[in-house]
């Protein structure tokens, strides 16, 4: 069987191009020889000319008698025919040999050697004859030159006749060229044009007629095939708009699920409300006629019911707790996995409370966070159904967003219980470094009251009963300040209004006056953090208010490169290392040991007469929230004041 041969657009325009390219090669080259030619022709011409004038010269030498250049003349003459016979290798200089011009320089190399002989080299005493002897041999140069320039007009003919045919063969070629241009390309661009035109206007029927076998051939069919599946895709658009339709559906409604249930794990303050609304959400998402909630104990033996929807009283009441193997409800927790259970196929040993409801179907969800299996939770349906991968995935991700809000509120209770129970921590302290030692000291008091009453002495009785007021107005000034110190709450980024608080109700309290000087601008210190600082620094001028006997204290705050709190007063100060320090001043310990808390430096510089002044330095905190870490504990630095 033949084989039909397929040319493509390229090898068509190759081939109709080809033979105009060859042509015009060709013209290009014959062109190109004729000019050189002509340049030959036209050097031979301007060399031969130069003989002519240089045999006037030797004649005008010769008949002048002025011989001294006449062998340089005659030595140029002869190089010029010898150029003129055997060409220019330099330069394009040859003469266009033929028969006539054969005879011409003939004669001329026979009228110079004639020339030459009589002339130059005879040394002629008589000059008559020289003119006409010159005449004659510039003659024939002439006619030598006469037959060059014949030539070179035939060739100048010659190249017009080719530079006109170069031109008609351009024209010729341009128009072929167009028009197989048009054939080949503008006529099926404009058709498949024409195609595009009514696909865009929706008319899907439109086709391209293949009538070539090139690229654009195999183009029509590629266009006709797109157009086919257009139409084909247009026949089932409705179709398949529907169907992307409900699966757009479908993913928003687990979506919003997905929301719902965050938002409602992340507002839930109770483990009761969580279970109660999961329950009540998930009856809906699962489109499920009950849902049960269940705990599950450690070890997995039995589950407590946390909520319920949807399920009959008789059977929440039954099912508050649920052995392990008891019931289908708790066996998705043996592999971790969603399960669809039909329960008129579940095992006679079951509970029957569920088939008694009328429900056909159970699926059971695990509850679990990681690897831990923390409860389940059961969908009832009065219908047999089947649950899509996507269903199923739903399912799980909203248990494992349950499990997460359970540990959640799981975590919260510790943290708050661990921060009531810091609370606590600190207030016995506080009452036992400040009340609980002045109740002490009244306790003393009052028995050495009762022994003086019992001896009757008047005196001592009044003296004691004076101790026992100062006692009861200083625990009633400490109950006070501590009320103002618990009262005292910090700013989540900036720690100076706590201070200014402080100040002002110190300032209300012992009527001392009192400064506060910020310098630079450095990172905020966390909440936690600011509480410790504002304790330390209460308890710094609880101790001027009971101690110094000031008239004015300063509260000097540095924020860069660390934050440097200090506590200067004017008061009688004292001497570090006395023998009073541990008695009288119980709130330095105190202080030292909130510094050693947060991995602080307290230092105390006091100078007994010139005041006291009290410097905390906190640590360089790993990042702008970080707490410090303690610290290993270390008593407050004591250094005394020179007198100034």
């Amino acid at each position: 069987m033949p084989t039909t041969r397929h040319w493509s657009l390229g090898a068509k325009l190759m081939l109709v191009g080809v033979p105009f390219l060859l042509l015009v090669l060709l013209a290009t080259a014959a062109t190109l020889w004729v000019s050189w030619q002509l340049d030959g022709g036209a050097a031979a011409v301007n060399e031969a000319g130069r003989m002519r004038m240089q045999s006037y010269r030797m004649s005008l030498s010769i008949g002048t008698q002025e011989t001294t250049q006449l062998p340089q003349q005659v030595t140029q003459f002869n190089q010029s025919l010898y150029l003129l016979k055997h060409g220019d290798p330099e330069r394009p200089l040859f003469v266009p040999w033929d028969e006539q011009l054969q005879q011409r320089f003939s004669v001329i190399e026979t009228d110079w050697a004639r020339y030459h002989a009589r002339w130059i080299a005879g040394n002629p005493e008589q000059f008559r004859e020289l003119r006409a002897s010159t005449t004659t041999f510039a003659a024939d140069i002439d006619a030598f030159v006469s037959s060059i320039e014949a030539h070179i007009a035939r060739w100048t003919a010659l190249l017009h006749l080719l530079q006109m045919s170069m031109l008609a063969l351009v024209i010729l070629a341009a128009a072929i060229l167009l028009y197989t241009g048009y054939l080949f390309v503008l006529e099926p661009v404009g058709q498949l044009k024409q195609a595009i035109e009514k696909i865009q206007a929706g008319d899907f029927q439109a086709r391209v007629e293949r009538t070539s076998s090139d690229e654009f051939g195999t183009l029509a069919d590629g266009f006709n095939g797109m157009a086919e599946h257009l139409q084909s895709m247009y026949k089932n658009l409705e179709a398949r708009v529907t169907e992307k339709t409900i699966q757009l559906q479908d993913k928003t409604e687990r979506l919003e699920s997905l929301y719902e249930v965050t938002a409602l794990v992340a507002n839930a303050t109770s483990l009761e409300t969580l279970a109660q609304q999961f329950a009540q959400s998930l009856a809906r998402i699962a489109r499920a006629d009950g849902v049960a909630l269940r705990w599950s104990s450690q070890g997995n033996q039995r589950h407590l019911m946390l909520a319920a929807h949807g399920l009959p009283a008789s059977m929440v009441e039954a099912e508050q707790c649920v052995h392990s193997g008891q019931c289908h409800c708790g066996s998705g927790q043996t592999d971790n996995h969603l399960k669809v259970i039909p329960i008129r196929d579940m095992s006679p040993a079951g509970l029957p409370h569920c088939a008694q409801a009328g429900f056909e179907t159970l699926v059971t969800i695990p509850v679990r966070l990681h690897d831990r299996v923390m409860g389940e939770v059961d969908l009832f349906f009065h219908a047999r159904i089947t649950l899509l991968d996507s269903e199923r995935s739903l399912l799980e991700a909203l248990s494992q967003h349950l499990a997460s809000g359970m540990e959640n509120l799981r975590l919260n209770a510790l943290e708050k219980e661990a921060a009531v129970s810091q609370e606590r921590h600190l207030l016995a302290r506080e009452l036992h470094d400040s009340i609980a030692q002045s109740l002490a000291f009244l306790k003393i008091q009052v028995q050495l009251m009762r022994d003086a009453v019992k001896t009757g002495d008047a005196i001592e009785v009044a003296k004691i009963v004076d101790e026992i007021d100062i006692g009861v107005r200083e625990s009633y000034s400490d109950v006070r300040e501590l009320l103002l110190h618990f009262r005292t709450r910090t700013n989540a980024e900036d720690i100076e209004p706590a201070l200014i608080t402080t100040l002002q109700k110190f300032e209300h309290q012992s009527g001392i006056k009192t400064s506060l000087n910020l310098q630079g601008h450095g990172l905020p210190l966390p909440p936690d953090l600011q509480i410790q600082v504002l304790h330390i620094i209460q308890e710094a001028l609880s101790n001027v208010r009971k101690h110094a006997r000031a008239s004015q204290v300063w509260l000097d705050v540095q924020q860069q490169p660390l934050w440097r709190f200090e506590v200067r007063d004017d008061g009688v100060g004292f001497t570090p290392g006395g023998d009073s320090l541990d008695e009288t001043h119980v709130g330095l310990r105190i202080m030292a040991e909130r510094a050693q808390r947060i991995g602080a430096q307290l230092d105390v510089i006091s100078t007994v007469g010139h005041g006291c002044s009290i410097v905390l330095s906190l640590p360089q905190p790993t990042s702008p929230l970080a707490t410090p870490d303690p610290a290993p504990a270390t008593e407050p630095t004591l250094a005394p004041v020179p007198a100034t």
